[in-house]
């Protein structure tokens, strides 16, 4: 096949919908006979995912490498920053941990000696502009940059054509210099930059012009086509402004991408989240997922979400906790201190109550640490709680400790073979990738409710039939789904033109 330039999906802003584009885009090109790969140099984010080597990148790159029909590999997501609190992010360089809390220690420079510089990851400073160590922080950008650089240039060596998506808005001017996933990455790659834009939020004209005009005259000429997403209505409503739009950026729109409603992708958006249903519903098995202030990989539910059979909601409010069918504990970034606002809130009492009352208690990761007798961090990897009493419904005591697992597991459950993935600090004393009792389950395996044997054994008091949804794979429902996004994408926008771009000497 021919060359292609790499392609970057920027965006006016985050939640536009660049990581779903940017996974369309790889399946797009995989149907016409390409070999793409994604890549993003730097994602912040809770929802992670682990690599067949057992090492971790952010969820939308795996969604990503699914839909492009490949591996996932760090190389396609080198730096992944995890919010660990309101001000400090836990920071992955190539798959592995090199720090957390305030300071991390840099990793080694090329003759193999250990940098000793600290610095404050804020996520306060990040957003002004600032830094508390600028010069620790500039030496330790300038490493990252050649670190994502280089993971970059070896997924270039193998991949055609590399699928890249931007981060945020492209006209945070104030980060300019510290910029690693924007246009500073699309100048290293050579990439032909589509600007992507949310019509639904508003402000589409100011958002995509601004996002252009304040680009310098040397990165505007990167910008090679507009792409107006999440369009409601009748699209020729905004033939006019298309038209506008071209005049005033002087840019060609190469597409306008319908909002939709019956297409299934993984996000990891923290935005996402705050869409998800917030209450009890009757007629069906209402499952509760608690609303932890650090949740993460709440991706882990969306199977259970789409089941006709199920109202999946999240709440933090005790009355609902105590009045539905089923309470699933999430993963979290920061188990204890989650697990201390949970007794503070009344959401630890009240599903000690449920439990007492036979209602199902389901933990995942840092739920299921939360569900066992103690949880001790003698080392303060998390912060300064070093011991709490966890909700005792499960037979277990967690250290928190330095080391991370990471890795894809296979499991057995009701005589099947399933399959999930572990990211979590902290080691409990149990060999059992999964623990029952009567009504309690804890597990440390993300993808856990994916797998159908799973569902219906947790609803199997609540309802008699089988869901039509579980006689498909879920593998096979999300090549489905991709299939679906490809086509919906590739009847809205100018692929002719496109190709033309991304093929040109230019």
């Amino acid at each position: 096949m021919k060359q292609l330039h790499p392609i970057m999906f920027a965006g006016t802003g985050s939640d536009v919908g660049k990581s779903i584009v940017a996974a369309a885009f790889c399946r797009i090109f995989k149907q016409d006979g390409y070999n793409p790969a994604p890549f993003k140099a730097q994602n912040m984010a809770l929802n992670s995912y682990a690599t067949p080597e057992g090492l971790e990148i952010g969820r939308a790159q795996a969604v990503q490498a699914e839909a492009a029909g490949i591996p996932c590999h760090t190389d396609m997501n080198p730096l992944l920053l995890k919010p660990q609190s309101d001000h400090t992010s836990q920071v992955v360089l190539n798959g592995r941990p090199i720090g957390n809390k305030d300071a991390y220690d840099l990793f080694r420079t090329k003759n193999g000696e250990r940098r000793t510089e600290r610095y404050d990851y804020s996520q306060e400073d990040k957003s002004k502009g600032k830094s508390n160590h600028t010069s620790q922080f500039s030496t330790l950008n300038s490493q990252f940059r050649q670190e994502v650089h280089a993971a970059f240039d070896r997924l270039a060596s193998r991949y055609n054509p590399i699928v890249m998506e931007g981060a945020g808005s492209i006209a945070e001017i104030n980060l300019k210099d510290r910029d690693l996933v924007n246009m500073s990455m699309a100048r290293h790659a050579n990439a032909d930059v589509i600007l992507v834009g949310d019509i639904d939020r508003g402000g589409i004209f100011a958002s995509v012009y601004g996002s252009i005009m304040l680009q310098s005259a040397e990165d505007r000429q990167l910008i090679k086509g507009i792409i107006i997403n999440k369009f409601r209505g009748d699209m020729r409503l905004f033939d006019e402004g298309r038209k506008m739009l071209e005049d005033i950026c002087g840019v060609p729109v190469l597409g306008v991408i319908p909002y939709y409603k019956d297409i299934f992708i993984d996000e990891e958006d923290s935005v996402s989240l705050e869409k998800k249903r917030k209450q009890l519903a009757e007629g069906k098995v209402n499952i509760a997922v608690i609303l932890l202030r650090h949740l993460s990989n709440y991706t882990d539910f969306n199977t259970l979400e789409r089941d006709p059979r199920v109202n999946l909601f999240y709440t933090n409010n005790t009355s609902d906790i105590l009045q539905t069918d089923i309470i699933i504990l999430p993963g979290t970034k920061s188990t204890l201190d989650d697990l201390m606002e949970l007794r503070r809130n009344g959401c630890a009492q009240a599903i000690q109550r449920a439990h007492r009352d036979g209602k199902m208690v389901i933990g995942i990761c840092g739920g299921y640490q939360m569900l066992g007798q103690t949880i001790d961090d003698p080392e303060g990897i998390e912060g300064d709680i070093k011991h709490l009493p966890g909700l005792g419904l499960l037979p277990i005591h967690t250290t928190m400790g330095a080391s991370k697992t990471t890795r894809q597991v296979t499991f057995q459950f009701e005589g099947q073979t399933c399959q999930g993935y572990e990211i979590h600090q902290g080691v409990s004393d149990t060999s059992e990738a999964i623990l029952q009792t009567d009504h309690c389950i804890g597990t440390y395996i993300h993808g856990f409710l994916d797998n159908a044997p799973v569902i219906e054994h947790i609803l199997s008091k609540h309802v008699n039939q089988q869901s039509p949804q579980s006689t498909q794979s879920y593998a096979d429902f999300k090549e489905q789904q991709y299939d679906k996004l490809a086509a919906h994408v590739r009847q809205h926008v100018d692929m002719e033109r496109i190709y033309q771009i991304l093929s040109s000497n230019d």
